[in-house]
């Protein structure tokens, strides 16, 4: 896949992606904060987080903390991959912050690492978050309403909710991204190529941003509520 033919200057290798429509309303208050910890303290929090505020999302005094070496395996893998999303995560990140000190110059080496990072996206982002909606996701959902770890309501809301629908939104930003790139590389105006890449830089650090979010959320609080709530036959069906 790359973004820009040298040749022709078009963009090609696109892949057309499905974006769903957000099924499910959470409540206002962070299912993922609200398990982390029952302190009168946590609970009387009513600040919504953004993945925009690190100094405040990634608070480990209301995360649980994973110990990975007591985690199943299934869990061990998803946190492994982690790691590596983190590293790629970044490393786009560090390329959408020398396009814009570069004054949004699509030269060869942001082509590619542009192109990396997308590929990337597609062939392992992409897969990680099936693997997880597979099984697991819908039998912690299940262990959650059981527990009573979820929200108010007819339908209630758990933290797979929150989990899901940062799947969904990695799909809209990621392909975002991708086309506003595209379109930006085509666009002969010079005022409307350069506020075409602001908006395509600013939805891919919004996106960076959530990722490493998302998977704080996951390796310092989900997985350990999943270790302490699934049972060894959720496990037998989550490894199939």
């Amino acid at each position: 896949m790359k973004i820009i033919d040298n040749e022709t200057g078009k963009r090609v290798g696109a892949k057309d992606v499905d974006v769903k429509a957000h099924s499910r309303k959470l409540k206002e208050e962070d299912p993922i904060l609200r398990n982390a910890n029952k302190s009168e303290e946590s609970e009387e929090l009513s600040e919504e987080y953004s993945a925009m505020e690190p100094p405040d999302a990634y608070d480990k005094v209301r995360a649980i903390g994973a110990d990975y070496d007591a985690m199943d395996s299934f869990i061990q893998e998803l946190m492994d991959e982690h790691k590596e999303v983190i590293l790629k995560t970044n490393e786009f990140d560090a390329a959408l912050l020398k396009f814009k000190s570069d004054s949004y110059v699509f030269d060869e080496e942001i082509n590619n690492a542009f192109n990396d990072f997308f590929v990337y996206f597609d062939n392992h982002i992409l897969p990680h978050n099936r693997k997880e909606e597979r099984h697991y996701f819908r039998l912690l959902h299940d262990r959650l309403i059981e527990s009573g770890e979820h929200g108010n309501g007819e339908n209630p809301s758990t933290a797979v909710d929150l989990m899901e629908d940062d799947h969904v939104k990695f799909i809209q930003l990621g392909s975002l991204v991708f086309n506003l790139l595209g379109l930006g590389i085509r666009l002969r105006d010079t005022e409307s190529k350069i506020v075409t890449f602001d908006l395509a830089f600013n939805t891919g650090r919004e996106l960076a941003e959530l990722l490493r979010l998302h998977i704080f959320r996951e390796d310092e609080t989900l997985f350990p509520l999943s270790q302490q709530l699934l049972t060894i036959e959720d496990f037998l069906i989550i490894h199939e």
